[in-house]
């Protein structure tokens, strides 16, 4: 087995965090009224005499929006406080914390995916004498700096070339083209998905100005390999709109984007459409910088077999899941429940984990995946708060997020002695809240609030979906709004 070179942390900090094709817009709208103050000594201010239906108008997020909360004794179960709380609503990444459940039931929180490579015959030489085979189990964490070591390690094993093919081996997971197909062709977050993995099937696209117009580069960048990238292509277009166009040709990824929108340079993530062609490509490359020639991939549709020269496995599923709630990484969620699932599609997949909820936990949640991303998800506030109640020897709460109470303007109170364990989850005009809070003493809290104007979603056209005029300003009065439940609640019932 290869060690890795770098912690998956660091890779998804910078990757996570990379720059993106332009800088979303900032709360422009200016806040239904002046933010409360917060006194000296990091402590909230007094909410518990405020009540919640004064708050919520004070947010105002709309005619049509509807605020979904529990909250519930941690150690009991008794609902303290609860308003829409039968409404099913979409959970949007709040949906990861019952997928870590369900991946940590039938999986197990030692599994480890591995990537490997095989030989179908001996090495003779430096010679393989037949096929190499890379071969995927789903990891979706691997990265371009692993992949690179799982080069070196062939190339450890004295082997040079091979007789036969390359040939890759994506069909541990069942393809998904794409998680949702609500979402603008454009972005990352919305990548296909196969046994064979890379940067979370992502590809780095940067341009530049130059003398005759625009440098463009497409590469599969790590820290230590930045391997360019043929099967994915950019053609710059004179044109305003729309920003990005997409068309796939010959297991490629063919895109435009439109001069008027680059600026003076930059760079983002672009999802991958054809995930074990472009990790197959990249690997070649790697492997020709170790000295190993090896033909242009090609697919393989049987199960593998043969000798493995290499393999790199990924960190244990406690770990993968830890990040993956804290960095909401959607192909993350998507491989884990395609795992864990066994099932033949993600519909089924989502159908599968649903089944197992009602089953385990007693509720009626509908999820069409794994990672909330779909909006056809629907989970109530009562049946998020009772899932996470009666999962509190399952392992889940010290994946979560751990954080203080936050002040007016979104930032978390230094020292603050109360203490939230949750996830969030975001969609255009949907913001989701669900976990624990703990007091210095006291009891502890469960809750779960789902807030959403579902009108005002569906109705944006595709060209509006990536940063929908307004979207950025109800999600921060939606954001304080939880924020302030959360210091009421923790007045009120501790």
């Amino acid at each position: 087995m290869i060690s890795k070179g770098i912690s998956r942390r660091q890779i998804l900090g910078g990757l996570l965090a990379g720059a993106a094709f332009s800088a979303s817009p900032g709360f422009a709208e200016a806040p239904a009224r002046s933010p409360r103050p917060v006194p000296r000594g990091g402590q909230t201010p007094a909410l518990a005499a405020t009540s919640a239906e004064a708050l919520i108008a004070e947010a105002k997020l709309g005619a049509a929006a509807v605020a979904s909360y529990v909250v519930m004794d941690a150690a009991t179960g008794t609902v303290l406080e609860q308003r829409e709380a039968q409404v099913a609503m979409p959970p949007a990444s709040v949906a990861k914390a019952v997928t870590a459940l369900y991946a940590l039931t039938r999986l197990g929180p030692d599994f480890r995916f591995r990537t490997r490579v095989l030989a179908t015959g001996p090495v003779v030489a430096g010679v393989v004498q037949g096929d190499i085979l890379l071969v995927g189990s789903g990891d979706p964490t691997l990265q371009t700096d692993q992949l690179g070591d799982l080069a070196a390690g062939l190339a450890a094993r004295g082997v040079r070339s091979a007789t036969g093919r390359f040939l890759t081996w994506d069909r541990a997971l069942p393809p998904v083209l794409r998680i949702s197909d609500e979402q603008p062709v454009q972005v990352g977050y919305n990548p296909s998905i196969s046994g064979l993995n890379l940067n979370f099937n992502r590809v780095h696209f940067e341009w530049k100005r130059a003398n005759d117009g625009w440098s463009t580069a497409m590469d599969a960048r790590g820290t230590r390999f930045v391997p360019a990238v043929r099967m994915a292509r950019m053609q710059v277009v004179a044109r305003e709109t729309p920003v990005f166009t997409y068309q796939t040709a010959d297991a490629a990824d063919d895109w435009t984007v439109a001069a008027g929108a680059l600026g003076k340079g930059g760079s983002r993530w672009l999802p991958v459409r054809h995930p074990a062609v472009y990790v197959g490509e990249v690997f070649q490359t790697l492997a020709k910088a170790q000295g190993i020639t090896l033909s242009a991939p090609q697919p393989l549709q049987a199960e593998p077999s043969g000798q493995e020269l290499a393999a790199v496995d990924s960190e244990a599923l406690t770990e993968i899941l830890r990040d993956m709630l804290r960095f909401s990484t959607n192909i993350t969620a998507e491989a884990v429940g395609l795992r864990a699932s066994g099932a033949a599609d993600l519909a089924g997949s989502g159908a599968a984990m649903s089944d197992w909820a009602r089953a385990t936990y007693g509720v009626g949640c509908r999820f069409v995946d794994h990672s909330g991303l779909g909006s056809a998800s629907r989970v109530t506030a009562q049946d998020m708060a009772q899932i996470i109640h009666q999962a509190r020897a399952s392992g889940l709460q010290p994946l979560l997020r751990d954080m203080g109470l936050r002040d007016a303007k979104g930032k978390e109170i230094a020292n603050h002695p109360t203490r939230v364990t949750a996830k969030s989850g975001t969609l255009n005009f949907v913001s989701a809240l669900a976990g624990h809070i703990r007091p210095p003493q006291g009891r502890e809290l469960i809750f779960a609030i789902f807030l959403g104007d579902t009108a005002r979603r569906d109705a944006l056209p595709e060209a509006e979906r990536e940063s929908p005029p307004g979207g950025a300003a109800w999600l921060g009065r939606a954001r304080h709004l939880q924020w302030q439940l959360l210091a009421r609640w923790s007045q009120s019932y501790v």
